[in-house]
């Protein structure tokens, strides 16, 4: 008897913490079990191949809404192929509607509702030890021999302590990101979420998380995700995790957690202030800041408090804060969603991220959306296409402002140039509207771009424009790609580098200055230092440009230090001189 669990995950860094919770809770089954994680950008040809060479007795896909869509596809294929293989899916996007499923896709054998490993286990009871029935096994909806589809009793929730540690050889998560859960469950009743089904939150036992998190620890892991849906919803909880990790740092592994920042208190948020520079993120859901919207989504959030906490955690520059909104909720028209954007983006978040409601089956706002007008994509995602707030126009221009705010804003790779762009716009909406009509207007948004070609644009977008001093914003975006990187070949817009030989030669070759400037050069000749630094000449006063729009001459030098890093956003540490000083 051979078991295929199989995920379709979204991209290839990423591991699918639920088939290997299912693997390891079925341990007495492993060597019947076989796992198998592709990405949806894999052709639907090789996915289909690699399971039909695999040949197994029973396939069980992970189901999101993300990849249901070829989950379905490959099922009807596989049915051809293997006509003998049982078929079973599992996941948030099946288990609302199990029964309508199975009766609408034939291929279907049957369905895993909800918490899957206690029934997970007892499939294999029934196909590999034939020692129990499918209808006394809960949870789960599958089909008889007459065709009709039989649903059992609900599956009881399971103690999260039972559910053994799933990384059983590091080895094979070398380059993926670590996803990890210490928490099941939601205590707030956000109307557009899943989680807020079951409202009553347990917990994995804490000294079972200090071990598991002592083995990310010990092997080095990058990063490590927790998927609690509210992680600090339990403040012990969550402050004996971060102390945990604080006291056992490695200085290399990142831990990201999902919070509810308007709950922190005035302890958790002394204990963030302390932490080493890049061991957390914080994923922090803001959605809108239209009071009526928050309330008519079920959400407690007090945005000013809110407001004040990520402000103290940024003073702390030790965190990287990613913020959210939702585009599409109930009475968030264009207008409340433009002073939103523009009420979080003042909160300078490491990231902002623009999401699209998304109607999930069972979730609250499933059975708003028929009382009300939300029109949403028949198929998953399940995406808003216009509301009685806001219409199909709208949504789109602000799908351009999400790839605008990604691409100039989120990558980190425009910061200064951007800073210094704001000054020109009544709010930052309104630049990044700009520069989305600027890319619909000249079709470039269906165009591939190298990461070079995009300052060209917001180049040419500035001069057609007539937006700032063309000098100073062909010297930011040096500044910002140099930041980046140690450029190999420079852009046309570049001017000429005015560190002569004399100037390079003497900083490098002058052990004091180098001592002085630079940490961590000691074995280093020279020759090798400027290898890795890179020395750049500008003539007008950057911070004037940044934080005033001005356009001051002041000739300086920057020295990029690409060894020495900021945590928080990889950019090359800089060190300004007058030309004098050297």
């Amino acid at each position: 008897m051979k078991v295929l669990l199989t995920a379709i995950n979204a991209k290839y860094i990423h591991s699918n913490l639920a088939i290997l919770y299912l693997k390891a809770y079925a341990k007495k089954y492993n060597e019947h079990i076989e796992l198998l994680e592709v990405t949806i950008n894999n052709e639907m040809d090789y996915i289909l191949s690699e399971i039909y060479k695999k040949k197994p007795d029973v396939i069980a896909f992970s189901s999101y809404i993300w990849n249901i869509g070829m989950i379905m596809e490959l099922s009807k294929e596989i049915r051809k192929v293997l006509p003998n293989t049982k078929i079973w899916l599992g996941g948030p996007e099946v288990s609302y509607n199990a029964a309508e499923l199975l009766k609408k896709n034939p291929f279907l054998d049957g369905i895993m509702i909800g918490e899957g490993e206690v029934t997970f286990h007892e499939l294999l009871d029934y196909y590999v030890e034939k020692s129990t029935s499918l209808d006394r096994i809960r949870g789960i909806a599958f089909r008889l021999e007459d065709e009709n589809i039989k649903v059992t009793a609900p599956r009881e929730p399971m103690n999260l302590s039972d559910v053994p540690f799933p990384y059983e050889n590091m080895e094979e998560f070398k380059n993926k990101i670590i996803y990890y859960e210490t928490s099941r469950g939601c205590p707030y009743s956000c109307s557009y979420c899943l989680s807020s089904i079951e409202k009553k939150v347990r917990l994995r036992d804490i000294s079972l998380v200090e071990k598991e998190l002592g083995i990310f620890l010990a092997n080095k892991i990058p990063q490590v995700k927790f998927v609690d849906r509210t992680f600090n919803c339990n403040r012990k909880h969550a402050l004996a995790i971060w102390n945990y990790i604080k006291e056992h740092d490695n200085g290399i592994t990142n831990f990201h957690f999902e919070i509810s920042a308007d709950i922190l208190s005035e302890e958790e948020l002394n204990l963030l202030n302390t932490l080493r520079k890049g061991l957390i993120q914080l994923e922090i859901g803001v959605q809108s800041t239209n009071p009526k919207t928050i309330e008519a989504i079920n959400r407690k959030m007090d945005f000013s408090k809110l407001a004040k906490i990520v402000d103290r955690i940024e003073e702390g520059n030790n965190i990287h804060q990613h913020l959210d909104l939702i585009v599409g909720l109930p009475y968030e028209d264009y207008k409340t969603f433009q002073k939103s954007f523009n009420e979080v983006y003042a909160l300078r978040p490491n990231q902002l991220q623009l999401g699209f409601l998304k109607i999930l089956k069972g979730s609250e706002m499933y059975y708003y959306s028929k009382k009300n007008t939300i029109i949403y994509r028949e198929s998953a995602p399940y995406e808003v296409l216009y509301t009685d707030w806001i219409t199909f126009d709208e949504v789109l221009q602000l799908k351009d402002v999400e790839e605008m705010v990604e691409v100039y804003y989120n990558s980190g790779q425009f910061t200064y140039t951007i800073q210094y762009l704001e000054h020109f716009f009544a709010t930052p909406f309104d630049l990044y509207k700009s520069l989305g009509d600027y890319y619909e207007e000249n079709s470039l948004f269906h165009l591939s771009h190298s990461r070079i070609s995009r300052y060209y644009i917001l180049l040419e977008y500035c001069n057609n424009k007539s937006i700032g001093d063309q000098k100073v914003l062909e010297e930011l975006l040096i500044y910002d790609l140099y930041l980046r990187e140690n450029l190999k070949s420079r852009p046309d817009f570049a001017k000429d580098n005015l560190v002569n030989r004399d100037l390079y030669r003497g900083f490098y070759q002058n052990e004091e200055l180098v001592k002085q400037y630079l940490t961590g050069y000691e074995d280093y000749s020279s020759k090798q230092i400027s290898r890795v630094t890179h020395m750049e000449s500008f003539d007008y006063d950057l911070n004037e440009a940044i934080h005033h729009g001005k356009t001051v001459k002041k000739e300086s030098i920057v020295l990029f230090d690409y060894n020495n890093r900021e945590p928080l956003n990889h950019d090359a540490k800089t060190i300004i001189f007058a030309r004098e000083e050297l």
